[in-house]
């Protein structure tokens, strides 16, 4: 049986070769928005911060990096390109990466140890009390922090319709889609899940858990926007957040700028009658404390990945696409409504993964 990560990645891959960079940051690359959403790499400096942004927001997350041996085995296997032979010093791997860091801005980080652990390094970081493991290869030309080995899946899980666990039944189930609001696999999630709350809407409740803003401070000017928005319009929420998908993030993600989220986002609020001053003042006044309450929920679920949907609390692994979405959620009824025999769209817009 071929084990897998669920949500495999590596957080961040650095190719020290010179002067050539590759940084992925936090499980997969941003993507640069095309019809189809095809990766894209960021650049160092975009990722200057990013260690600090999340260690900061999400100091739980350090708990999370394990050493999986079997994958360590797998990892080296799939990226043995990286493997030069040229072996250095546990004290020069540590001190390498320790540099490295340091020059992309990373302050208040120190090198408690460094271990051999067979076929790569742990280096050990500190970092506001807490201890980061990262691993290197002995060469010191790839590195990077390994997410748990949460379960056994099958290469194409993702692509299957089917749930990692049975779904607790209910009247009235409860659907969570947990999602950075820029991240482009969250798009790929929550534009057909808008389909599916738009058939769905009187019969399930749907929400999106706007967790963690890994892009910047336009992604956490659109995660507060759309909490604002399901606390003051629920009603009108799915349709904002289908025109989201379709209009927003395609002008705004590229440029990741402030201006130009804020005046699509009321662009859009105005076309849908919904009252964007109420919103931006619900944004300055409770925004802060509404995604604080959906990184705790985040958190208290599990979640540690954009895109992950729950239905009556119960993490479903499902292709992302309305069909599919429609298929997971009318099996959490304990009797399911005439509109689940309703054909809704089985295409993905692109291949998965997570952010």
């Amino acid at each position: 049986m071929l084990i897998l990560f669920y949500q495999f990645i590596l957080s961040k891959y650095i190719f020290l070769n010179q002067n050539i960079y590759k940084w992925f940051f936090h499980k997969l690359a941003m993507e640069e928005n095309k019809e189809a959403i095809t990766p894209s790499e960021n650049s160092i400096s975009e990722s200057k911060t990013s260690l600090v942004d999340v260690m900061r927001k999400n100091p739980w997350v350090a708990s999370t990096f394990v050493l999986g041996l079997f994958v360590l085995v797998l990892l080296i296997t799939n990226f043995s390109g990286g493997l030069t032979g040229n072996i250095i010093s546990e004290d020069e791997a540590g001190e390498k990466l320790l540099a490295f860091y340091q020059s992309s801005g990373v302050e208040g980080l120190s090198l408690k140890s460094v271990e051999d652990v067979g076929s790569v390094y742990q280096v050990n970081f500190e970092y506001q009390n807490n201890t980061i493991p990262l691993y290197m290869t002995k060469d010191g030309n790839l590195a990077g922090s390994l997410n748990p080995i949460n379960e056994e899946i099958s290469p194409d899980a993702s692509q299957q319709n089917s749930q990692t666990q049975e779904i607790t039944k209910s009247d009235k189930p409860v659907v969570d889609l947990f999602i950075w609001s820029y991240c482009p696999y969250g798009v790929q999630a929550q534009g057909p899940l808008a389909e599916v709350a738009k058939l769905l809407k009187d019969k399930a409740e749907f929400n999106t858990i706007l967790y963690y803003d890994g892009h910047g401070a336009f992604e956490t000017q659109q995660n507060k926007i759309q909490a604002c928005i399901q606390k003051l319009a629920k009603d009108k929420y799915w349709d904002y957040a289908a025109g989201f998908v379709k209009t927003i993030y395609p002008k705004c993600s590229s440029s990741r700028d402030v201006a130009c989220d804020k005046d699509e986002s009321v662009k859009l609020m105005k076309s849908l009658g919904i009252d964007s001053t109420k919103v931006l003042a619900c944004v300055d006044s409770d925004g802060e404390s509404l995604i604080k309450a959906y990184a705790d929920k985040a958190q208290a679920s599990g979640v540690s990945g954009s895109p992950t949907l729950t239905i009556n609390g119960v993490k479903v692994n499902s292709a992302r696409t309305a069909d599919a979405y429609k298929t997971s959620v009318c099996s959490g009824f304990n009797t399911a409504p005439s509109q689940c025999g309703t054909a809704l769209s089985s295409t993905a817009t692109a291949s998965s993964g997570n952010c």
